[in-house]
């Protein structure tokens, strides 16, 4: 039987997410608190965003606190360990904390590469192939597998992802296998495909390592798209996203149960909490979770400064500094991204003169004329 059977009344369940612009992501997320609620009908769950979408997590706290809930049990619903998580999350439940001293706040750990979380993603894989099972060894060698993960300027999240490209590859048996990145690092999700039509498969497999959809889902199935329309000869096949599937909601309630039995350590786990604690007196973050006040009211103008305002159109996950990631002009990286309308903070990253250049090779490439001035 469950630990989250047996709750008593004062204890409570959240789960923290990044928010996001897009609708669908928003009601794909609540999925993850409605399941949880399916399996333990007794159980006080509740669900909050740090930015841009409602409920924020501090009105997800307000409604436990209302339901009796004095120990809360939260959760990030983030796939990797990266700033979000690390940072920003752990800000916010603290700030709240202090302000209600009668609140005791547990946190968890990321869902990660958690044997649930590698099984969700290969039944989304053999989804897309029409598969209900592991295949005979053997059965997918003319097939190539390239995942695609958020990316972050935390390399151990982008390592998470290549392992698990790995470990998928190898668990069903592919002939070959890559991973890009969305966003912030190399290589990107367009030049990837560029490289891995030319490996000679003709059947490839595009799996984000996505948890809801948004507009970067869109974009990466747009570059699907793209590709496939100038390489008609190869068989490009999108595999869905995860979003609530079955396997996702058991990662998060073993996730609770960790807290619960409080066996972090026992499973040499980083204790995010305590981590994020131990950085912050030592003074090596400088926290902004100002973009956690989201106003019912005011859903239709998001501004948060990063040393400017602005307003964001991107389903996009980053780190408030913005620190210039060092590899931001790197060939295969997130300059190919420049014409594709990524997130304003993130252009502020790069040297004009490599916007203007990725501007010049994005026209030459389309056959038109460019309209710069001599």
């Amino acid at each position: 039987m469950s630990l989250i059977q047996n709750l008593p009344s004062h204890c409570g369940i959240l789960i923290c997410g990044h928010g996001s612009r897009a609708k669908i992501a928003e009601e794909e997320f609540s999925l993850l608190a409605k399941g949880l609620r399916e399996r333990f009908p007794s159980a006080k769950v509740e669900y909050g965003f740090l930015e841009y979408s409602s409920p924020n997590i501090h009105m997800a706290l307000d409604k436990l606190i209302a339901q009796g809930v004095t120990h809360i049990y939260a959760v990030p619903g983030m796939l990797f360990a990266a700033t979000h998580a690390k940072n920003d999350i752990p800000s916010v439940l603290t700030t709240y904390q202090k302000k209600h001293p009668q609140l005791t706040i547990e946190y968890g750990q990321e869902l990660g590469l958690q044997d649930n979380m590698i099984n969700a993603f290969q039944t989304r894989i053999l989804e897309s192939l029409g598969l209900n099972e592991t295949p005979s060894t053997g059965d997918l060698y003319d097939t190539m597998l390239v995942v695609v993960g958020r990316g972050t300027s935390v390399v151990e999240a982008n390592a998470e992802a290549t392992k698990l490209t790995r470990i998928v590859c190898e668990n069903l048996g592919f002939g070959w296998s890559e991973t890009v990145y969305s966003g912030v690092t190399y290589p990107s999700v367009g030049r990837g495909l560029d490289m891995a039509a030319k490996l000679g498969f003709k059947k490839i497999v595009v799996a984000p390592y996505f948890l809801f959809g948004g507009k970067l889902i869109d974009r990466i199935y747009a570059y699907v798209d793209t590709v496939a329309e100038q390489i008609p000869d190869i068989n490009f096949i999108k595999a869905d996203y995860l979003r609530d599937q079955a396997f996702v909601i058991d990662t998060f309630i073993s996730r609770i149960e960790e807290i619960i039995d409080n066996d972090k350590q026992a499973h040499g786990q980083l204790n995010l909490m305590q981590d994020f604690k131990d950085r912050l007196e030592r003074g090596e973050i400088d926290v902004h979770h100002h973009h956690a006040e989201f106003k019912e009211d005011d859903s239709s103008a998001h501004s948060h400064s990063h040393e400017h305002s602005h307003s964001h159109d991107n389903d996009h996950s980053h780190g408030h500094s913005h620190a210039p990631y060092k590899h931001i002009a790197h060939p295969h990286g997130p300059r190919t991204m420049i014409n594709d309308n990524v997130c304003c903070c993130f252009m502020g990253q790069f040297p004009a003169s490599v916007i203007e250049e990725e501007k010049r090779v994005k026209v030459e490439k389309a056959g038109t004329p460019s309209c710069k001035k001599n």
